[in-house]
């Protein structure tokens, strides 16, 4: 009796370490590593719209004020992450700064199956020891090497596809500023990128050191003109006054930082015309940078606001008359236009401007008058 009643008591023991075995192996396989260059299956900071793997753009905002973002997981970077895992013939970044484990660890990973890594950096930045992680493996990294900023923050994949945005790759950058990050695909636009690249990482020309012109300043995208601008080759601002002076009905911007004169008059005399204005600024960049514009326009009675969030309002946009987005690593200042390598793309598509018209009302609740 003893002997069977051990039996029974011995089979359901095991029985259950099985499931336990069972259930702890789900369990593993369901969650993950726990690790900054695999992240989590958490709800992640972003949105992005369309989905679906052929849409010509998909477009990426922080989270920073959602509870996801404290695990620094699954932010817009775990998207850029698996989007060059994936590359085959080449990636080139062009960053203005690297902390981000995820992407030091996925450019690791395609340079060690034998896929050409290029980069070009902000040289006040490249004591990072991400970057240094990527020259030790071989990647060649190339610095600026002068006063003004290499201050883009674009990736272009296999000749095919582009990154870019206000987003640095930096955790600041992708978990607690507010931010954008925008992925479009086209030949004729990775093209273009390409040759900015070449410029910087091959030629040594940065700032105002003009090199070759840009091969397709506008592409189609689903139909929809989009414009590039680098500046300071393409002096963009001039094209921005275009752009606002073409505005009928409303101009929303968010803006880290805003010090140009003649955007701010254009601004207000849009307002006086009875176009709807309204922005947002960074806070501590209105507190602390000399001639910040916020002041002038809230005292022609535009209406603006200071950001809420307690990080950064990083974004450089402009929506205009619900059709217009403006985007890129571009701040609204002279050094933007005269001084720094910069990025501006100009889409007309209604269903980017709405979503970027979201994320502004998103920003402007969160603001102080």
């Amino acid at each position: 009796m003893r002997r069977s009643r051990a039996s029974f008591w011995g089979l359901v023991a095991a029985l259950l370490a099985i499931a336990l075995g069972g259930f702890v192996a789900l369990f593993r396989m369901l969650s993950g590593p726990v690790h900054p260059s695999a992240p989590r299956a958490v709800t992640p900071p972003a949105v992005t719209a369309p989905s679906g793997e052929g849409a010509a753009w998909a477009v990426f905002f922080t989270r920073p004020e959602e509870p996801a973002a404290a695990t620094l997981r699954g932010g817009p970077d775990a998207a850029l992450a698996q989007a060059i895992i994936g590359a085959g013939r080449q990636v080139d970044v062009a960053a203005y700064d690297l902390n981000l484990w995820s992407l030091r660890d996925a450019l690791l990973t395609v340079a060690r199956r034998g896929v050409p890594v290029r980069v070009v950096a902000e040289s006040d930045h490249l004591d990072r020891p991400e970057f240094q992680d990527l020259r030790t493996a071989g990647i060649p990294v190339v610095g600026d090497g002068r006063e003004g900023l290499m201050h883009h923050k674009f990736v272009v994949i296999d000749g095919y596809e582009v990154w870019t945005g206000s987003m640095n790759f930096t955790l600041n950058g992708a978990y607690r500023n507010d931010n954008n990050l925008l992925r479009l695909r086209s030949l004729r636009l990775a093209e273009d990128y390409t040759a900015e690249f070449e410029e910087m990482f091959s030629d040594h020309h940065f700032g105002p050191d003009v090199g070759e012109s840009t091969p397709y300043p506008q592409v189609s995208l689903n139909g929809r003109p989009v414009e590039v601008w680098f500046s300071p080759d393409d002096h963009p601002l001039t094209r921005l006054l275009n752009l606002m002076g073409r505005a009928q009905k409303q101009v929303l911007f968010l803006a880290f930082n805003f010090t140009d004169d003649t955007l701010a008059a254009r601004l207000m005399a849009l307002h006086a015309q009875g176009v709807e204005v309204r922005g947002v600024f960074e806070a501590q960049q209105v507190a602390y940078s000399q001639g910040n514009e916020y002041r002038r326009l809230r005292e022609a009675g535009v209406p603006v606001r200071l950001d809420g969030n307690p990080h950064r309002m990083h974004h450089k946009v402009f929506i205009v008359d619900g059709r217009w987005v403006v985007t890129g690593s571009y701040n609204f200042t002279r050094s933007a236009e005269e001084r720094n390598d910069e990025n501006v793309l100009i889409l007309d598509d209604p269903d980017l401007a709405a979503l970027y018209t979201a994320e502004f009302e998103r920003v402007w609740a969160l603001a102080q008058p």
